[in-house]
């Protein structure tokens, strides 16, 4: 066999909890090959020859957030290192934690509901934080303290799988590699369905009446949520999920300083909260006729 040499690897950044598939291709490989990001083992998924040049696809192992290097040992038939057939890639990978900072779909998804409480029934509408609390949790209402009223105030959401509306089956899509067309496939992503509550709140009759028929107008006409795809791109189109109202209403009409209160809910249908762990990637796609796409993956709930 022949020294092994590498080209920089597809991807070049990944998280540091491991489990990205990265591609690596070069020239030299053997038929069993051992990968290394800096001093941890990869797994190799698989190894292939395309005429004179070899391709590996490899799930990264787990990492401390660092820019390391990527070594290619060739094996020999009883799976042992093979001196001298060795390739390395100085600085070729970079493990990187989680952004949290960067704006999920589950948060802008939140953001478009807000956004739709506050057009269509009242201005005055908020967010629960973790440090809300309800002082009197006897009562059976979901009320915490509010600055002004009336008011809206969403809690949640609690997230219950839904196995009617997640995908059984693996993601796939042709996309286009370096050496031609290659299949991509994934897990199937988790589908749940997101609860809200929804807690009113008015220091006057009427007004708390017109806030519950303005809420109860909201719930019953609005069938569906929707938002842009990728907030990036508005030419990838929108996505929407069914939106249903959620329990009974209940209501309040003797709390402290003359506050009364209902709580309601609504639920988010089918969504998918994350986008299915990578399983494969770089085979091949024989046939003149496979059609490639290299636009975003995804259907319309």
């Amino acid at each position: 066999m022949a020294i092994p040499t590498l080209l920089p690897p597809a991807p070049t950044s990944g998280p540091s909890s491991g489990g990205d598939l990265v591609t690596l291709r070069g020239t030299g490989f053997g038929n069993k090959v051992a990968v290394r990001f800096g001093a941890a083992d990869a797994v190799v998924e698989s190894v292939r020859h395309d005429g004179a040049q070899s391709v590996a696809v490899v799930r990264t192992p787990p990492h401390a957030e660092a820019l390391v290097d990527i070594a290619l040992q060739n094996l020999d038939a009883a799976g042992h290192l093979v001196p001298g057939e060795l390739a390395l890639l100085s600085a070729a990978y970079r493990f990187l934690r989680p952004r949290i900072v960067r704006e999920a779909d589950l948060t802008r998804l939140i953001r478009a509901l807000l956004r739709e409480l506050k057009r269509q029934v009242i201005e005055n509408v908020s967010l629960s934080v973790a440090v809300d609390f309800d002082d009197t949790p006897l009562d059976g209402l979901d009320v915490i303290a509010i600055s002004k009223l009336p008011s809206l105030v969403l809690s949640g959401p609690r997230l219950r799988e839904n196995r009617a509306l997640s995908t059984n089956e693996l993601l796939e899509e042709a996309v286009v590699g370096p050496s031609g067309p290659e299949l991509r496939r994934r897990r199937p992503p988790l589908t749940v369905d997101l609860e809200f509550g929804i807690t009113g709140a008015s220091d006057r009759a009427v007004e708390m009446l017109n806030l519950i028929g303005a809420t109860s107008t909201f719930l019953n006409t609005n069938r569906w949520l929707a938002m842009l795809r990728d907030p990036d791109e508005p030419a990838k189109g929108s996505v929407r999920w069914e939106m249903d109202p959620l329990g009974e209403l209940h209501v309040n009409l003797e709390g402290k300083d003359d506050v009364r209160a209902f709580t309601w809910g609504l639920v988010v249908r089918g969504f998918d909260i994350d986008e299915g762990q990578l399983l494969d990637l770089g085979k091949a796609v024989s046939g003149a006729g496979a059609e490639v796409n290299v636009g975003a993956h995804g259907a319309v709930p």
